[in-house]
């Protein structure tokens, strides 16, 4: 593909821009909207409904064995603002896998950062570079960059959770890799407590004398469980009397986000609350675990309910509003706000 091609009324300078396209370069004095006073982003607004994906995840459960397409059942939310990519956002990926009774995704590895958030079950397992993790509604599972991942579902009941992953960041890069793994022959059980937990799982505490690897980059701790995630909310409310509190969660020797890419947050809105105000700058993808409500992103409002996705755009204004005669509406959110933190991009406000 040629370079754009600008032109004048002027002979000489369509001239010029004629010769210059040619060489594939162009005039920034003729440029438009290259630098704004506030974000222009690509990303829309966006809610993919829970039953709508579920129901065709069933479908493709019954029409598409394990075994095609890239050894997953997914299901990638599309933004209708990026052109037919399939990217939630301009900067993460986001879908729903669906993983059938007895059946088993085989490992492989990759250069993008992902995340599990299980939306409802607990029959299936993920393995870790060897690292046995039990998935359960509500639990956030770290697949971390280049680490061989497999899923397995021993039980007879199907099950269902989000995907988030940094591969549009990565893609932009030039940076993807791939790569098949080797079958892991473990049994299909695990312990409810993996390796990571039983290390790095205890508030306040990690393990003297034995230094996370200095080369990782992200949480040791690879599974964050639903029922301490409860617990941190419903105390952090309790203690400051708030109707909308957040928890993030950390790299537990570090510090910081669980992953360098990947910022990943727990909201509860009291029922029949609403919340005030925000904006910030990168994208977020949320997903509805409890409750209903709405949300107010940018000029749109969207019904959301168990299992919702919503992409919310760079430097969007936010509201959420939670039913009352509901239980709390408990938002789960992953952005890209280490990223921009790190390049001193990130900025937010509240109103």
């Amino acid at each position: 593909m040629s370079t754009a091609r600008y032109h004048s009324t002027e002979v000489d300078l369509d001239g010029l821009y004629q010769d210059m396209s040619e060489h594939n370069l162009q005039p920034l004095w003729a440029m438009q909207g290259l630098l704004t006073p506030e974000p222009v982003p690509r990303t829309l607004p966006h809610r993919w409904r829970a039953k709508h994906m579920r129901a065709l995840g069933e479908r493709a459960g019954a029409l598409v064995p394990i075994d095609q397409g890239g050894d997953r059942r997914v299901l990638a939310c599309a933004n209708p603002g990026l052109d037919g990519a399939p990217y939630a956002t301009a900067t993460l990926w986001a879908a729903v896998q669906f993983l059938g009774p007895r059946e088993k995704a085989p490992a492989h590895r990759h250069s993008p950062s992902a995340l599990r958030f299980v939306l409802e079950g607990e029959s299936v397992w993920t393995l870790i570079d060897g690292d046995p993790l039990h998935m359960a509604a509500g639990d956030l599972v770290l697949t971390p960059a280049w680490t061989f991942h497999e899923h397995h579902n021993p039980s007879d009941k199907g099950m269902l959770w989000v995907d988030v992953l940094d591969l549009p960041m990565v893609e932009f890069m030039e940076s993807v890799f791939f790569e098949d793994g080797p079958s892991e022959d473990v049994e299909p059980k695990t312990d409810l407590q993996s390796a990571s937990e039983q290390l790095y799982g205890h508030p306040g505490l990690v393990p003297a004398g034995r230094a996370a690897n200095p080369s990782d980059t992200h949480s040791p701790l690879l599974a964050y469980r639903w029922a301490d995630t409860d617990a941190a909310l419903r105390q952090q409310a309790a203690h400051t009397g708030q109707t909308d509190v957040t928890m993030r969660f950390t790299d537990p020797v570090r510090g910081g986000d669980v992953m360098p890419t990947l910022r990943c947050q727990m909201r509860r809105v009291t029922a029949g609350t609403a919340t005030s105000t925000h904006r910030q700058t990168g994208t977020q993808v949320t997903t509805v675990l409890h409750g209903s409500g709405r949300i107010t992103v940018g000029d749109q409002e969207f019904d959301i309910e168990h299992g919702d996705v919503i992409a919310v755009p760079s430097w969007a204004r936010t509201t959420v509003h939670a039913d009352a005669g509901s239980e709390d509406l408990d938002l789960f959110t992953t952005s890209d706000a280490p990223v921009l933190n790190a390049l001193k991009l990130f900025r937010e406000e509240w109103s």
